[in-house]
């Protein structure tokens, strides 16, 4: 059970307090509720570039992680398509150097333009390295807009394209953070030894005078059904043949999402799942496939991607998957196999929240999610999956006109 308090300042900032005494440390997490999904569809990437330049300095201090590093802590961020999250970790006695630090990027952050130009780099090179250069690299650039043809979850956190962040200007950024970086559109959680009334003196000292800002919320469309299998046939220069099937799936928030969530787990998760034991280990149709989640906060993806054996064609191995989940739809699940699922899936739960770190980011998505009990209500929603909702998920679920499939092909298979 994770106890928690909660109260919000005039300016719109939501706080979260988290008491532990079992540790020395404090963790101090802001979360935006900003990410990919609330950038302008000619302008993306700005969510992740902003990971980068929060870390860049203010007019106040040049760097953020060397005054923390002197006050012995340590931070990072991720971006998702819909929320940036960022965390710093304390010794509680200097908890307050966090506050400082944290409360100044938010109100102070350093709009150089030598700061844009050094960020924009790293983010250009980093869509380089990992999604043009690198093997597969562009298989989300792919499979996204193949998937989403109205909901701006059709392009990844990095951006569309490399040219949106290339292009960007000072006053682009200058919109962007002020639109979204401001106390009534965060969540505050400090966790850790830091008792009630020492973060709500801190909490009202460092961030009570931000003002509150009037910022715009995108209105962007939501995805219709999808009525239709798509596919898509690239060539590239990988050593094997890959296959990406994408098939829409409910909501992080809606009734059904941990059931589809352990279906994945059945499928492809593990030694002794459907596609390893089947396809991989019996069959040999491939050298790894695995099924899981796209995890967003709106409707997402239920995604298959397996590598293919070498003279394995692509028609055999999509055939095989399509009559391992065609025997899974009619037969559904034994119960001992999914009381295997569940005792995983409850045992990775009740080990992430033994950290104050873990404790602190869900505390602040679950304050996103609209339900802040969902830190505690967790693993019993998975507990409670039956056989028989495994079964009726996958029928939804896993059809062919709810289908998108990315066809990853080795350049010496193209006869052309």
């Amino acid at each position: 059970m994770i106890k928690y308090n909660q109260f919000q300042l005039a300016n719109g900032l939501h706080v979260i307090h988290h008491f532990d005494d079992s540790t020395q440390l404090c963790v101090l997490n802001m979360l935006y509720n900003v990410g990919s999904k609330h950038e302008n569809p000619d302008k993306t990437g700005f969510a992740h570039l902003f990971e980068h330049l929060m870390f860049g300095g203010s007019i106040n201090i040049e760097e953020f992680d060397t005054v923390l590093q002197d006050a012995s802590g340590d931070s990072n961020a991720f971006t998702s398509n819909d929320i940036t999250n960022y965390y710093l970790t304390l010794p509680a006695n200097n908890i307050e150097t966090g506050f400082w630090l944290e409360s100044d990027r938010m109100l102070s952050l350093d709009f150089s333009q030598e700061s844009l130009d050094i960020q924009r780099n790293v983010v250009i090179e980093e869509f380089k390295e990992r999604y043009l250069n690198q093997p597969y690299g562009d298989v989300w650039l792919k499979i996204l807009p193949l998937a989403y043809k109205v909901h701006p979850y059709n392009w990844p956190t990095i951006g569309k394209e490399i040219s949106h962040i290339e292009n960007t200007t000072l006053d682009d950024v200058k919109t962007f953070f002020k639109n979204f970086y401001c106390p009534n559109n965060a969540v505050l959680v400090l966790a850790g030894n830091l008792n009630l009334e020492t973060c709500k003196a801190l909490v009202d000292k460092w961030f009570a005078p931000i003002p509150s800002q009037n910022f715009v919320k995108p209105n962007y469309g939501q995805e219709p059904k999808q009525t239709e299998a798509r596919t898509e046939t690239v060539y590239a220069d990988v050593p094997l043949d890959m296959i990406v099937k994408a098939y829409h799936m409910p909501a992080r928030i809606d009734e059904n999402y941990f059931a589809a969530d352990m279906l994945t787990d059945l499928l492809g998760a593990g030694k002794s799942s459907r596609f390893y034991v089947e396809l991989v280990k019996n069959k040999n149709l491939f050298s790894e496939l695995d099924a899981y989640i796209s995890g967003d906060v709106e409707a997402g993806l239920l995604m298959i991607e397996g590598k293919l054996s070498k003279g394995v064609s692509m028609e055999t191995a999509e055939n095989a998957i399509l009559s391992t989940l065609e025997d899974f739809k009619n037969n559904g699940v034994e119960q001992s196999e999914l009381t295997k699922i569940k005792n995983k899936s409850e045992t990775n739960i009740r080990f992430n929240d033994m950290t104050v770190l873990n404790k602190a980011m869900k505390l602040a998505y679950a304050w996103v999610l609209g339900d802040i009990e969902l830190v505690n209500t967790e693993a019993d929603s998975y507990l409670k999956v039956t056989e028989t909702e495994i079964k009726n998920i996958a029928n939804q679920i896993l059809v062919p006109t709810n289908c998108s499939t990315l066809y990853y092909l080795s350049k010496q298979n193209d006869t052309k």
